[in-house]
């Protein structure tokens, strides 16, 4: 089994990605969150990793962290959810929002996933309802914040998802105005005004 790997980035697509572990190329599938979160071509990365074989081919899948591994593995478990439809959810939508979902028995809302229609969603939720809460979601925000405090940058984000502003595009606005403040006592409101600046 691999489990994770440490290489080089050097190939980098919304769906797959290449790194480079000394000297083997390894071709890995990808989620869009994961992709999010990747640094630029030739440098350092880490990976985590699940290998899942078939009959004509040897499929890694690849995740920014252990959590959306873990719910790719419950996803999968789900009848009539493959690996590719599996990656499709976790692009669709946050890990968060995918448990908000199941533990509110929100059936409408896990219809609008790619390829769910209402009996996987009925499935989704009786399946997954007792073990989605246990996924480490901590680590899964997907947010490397430079900067500004944990809970303010949670804070920022939350407002300017509340005014309607994309989740991915918030994110990248949060890390830029993070990164430009470069303060530790840096206020929520002063991180949304920065922010702000490049969601224009």
């Amino acid at each position: 089994m691999i489990a994770q790997l440490n290489g080089t980035l050097i190939e980098k697509k919304p769906t797959e990605i290449v790194i480079d572990c000394g000297g083997v190329g390894y071709l890995v599938s990808i989620s869009l969150a994961t992709h999010e979160q990747l640094p630029e071509l030739h440098t350092k990365t880490r990976i985590f990793t699940l290998l899942i074989p078939r009959e004509d081919a040897l499929n890694l899948y690849g995740f920014s962290t252990v959590a959306e591994r873990e719910a790719f593995l419950m996803i999968t478990s789900i009848s009539g959810i493959g690996a590719k439809s599996a990656l499709a959810i976790l692009s669709s939508i946050s890990l968060f929002e995918l448990r908000d979902h199941i533990l509110r028995n929100n059936l409408i809302a896990l219809q609008k996933m790619p390829g769910i229609g209402k009996k996987t969603a009925e499935r989704i939720i009786v399946e997954l309802r007792d073990k989605i809460g246990k996924l480490p979601l901590e680590e899964s925000v997907g947010i490397s914040f430079i900067g500004a405090q944990k809970l303010v940058q949670q804070d920022a984000l939350s407002a300017l998802l509340s005014l309607g502003y994309n989740k991915q595009i918030a994110e990248k606005a949060i890390r830029s105005g993070a990164a430009e403040l470069n303060s530790e006592t840096v206020t929520a409101d002063q991180l949304i005004k920065k922010a702000l600046r490049f969601v224009v």
